[in-house]
């Protein structure tokens, strides 16, 4: 209609008329324009919200890893202690606790997350939509870590080697009744046992203990796998007070 009578007024050549016809038209194309984008960026930012509300649940993992991933840590670190009393000749320490010992040393208990992941949960087109800018450069932090990196350097040389020479037999005893056990209402998370027994006979820890014994290298790269271990908690303490930080802000958000 609008149309029409715009060619009417251009027959009759009314400038003024169709001047105001075309100033209509256009702002009504912009004024639709904009009411279209702004509704398409509440709803992008209350997706954002929402999305931010599923993360908590990914973000009390990631809390509980680290409090379950330090007592896992001071175990591994008392076992090296019984290790290298083992390679010093202590006499406190027999056989088959050196053995058993020098194996649950090498233990490691990693978060096994990337950056993938992060952009899987989160998506990282969402992130200029969430409000918050301490939020949003939280987030961003964790999204953008290099955990693999942060992770290899648990993967030492004293890991490879101790279970090149503990027998094999011993090994699979030791994961069966002395591995990672689970953490009751935490399916994600795992302990180690502080104690461990095994019913095999003597002779078999003699053995393995002097085969350990003729590897003298072993001290030397159990010494480097505890200080690796020591970095690689720094690094996870540096993670942990971002990710318990990011927590506090969503819930308070949430709250």
């Amino acid at each position: 209609m609008i149309f029409k009578r715009a060619a009417a007024k251009l027959r009759a050549q009314d400038w003024l008329a169709i001047s105001i016809e075309l100033a209509i038209v256009v702002i009504g194309v912009f004024i639709g324009m904009q009411v279209t984008n702004w509704n398409q960026e509440r709803l992008e930012r209350r997706a954002a919200e929402h999305l931010l509300g599923e993360l908590r649940p990914a973000l009390h993992n990631f809390v509980n890893y680290f409090e379950t991933a330090k007592p896992y840590y001071a175990t591994t670190g008392q076992y090296a202690d019984v290790a290298f009393g083992g390679w010093r000749g202590d006499r406190a320490v027999s056989d088959e606790q050196f053995v058993i010992a020098a194996y649950q040393a090498s233990q490691i208990y990693v978060l096994g997350l990337n950056g993938d992941s992060w952009t899987v949960i989160f998506g990282s087109e969402r992130l200029p939509n969430v409000d918050d800018a301490e939020v949003r450069h939280e987030l961003a932090s964790l999204m953008t870590l290099n955990y693999p990196s942060i992770e290899a350097g648990l993967s030492t040389d004293y890991r490879e080697h101790v279970r090149q020479v503990i027998p094999e037999d011993i090994q699979a005893e030791i994961r069966a009744h002395c591995g990672d056990q689970p953490i009751p209402d935490q399916p994600l998370n795992v302990r180690l046992p502080v104690r461990c027994d095994l019913e095999l006979p003597p002779g078999r820890f003699t053995q393995a203990a002097a085969m350990l014994r003729s590897h003298g290298e072993l001290i030397g790269d159990l010494r480097w796998h505890q200080a690796s271990v020591a970095g690689f908690l720094a690094d996870m303490g540096a993670v942990e007070a971002l990710t318990r930080s990011l927590l506090n802000r969503i819930e308070r958000q949430n709250a």
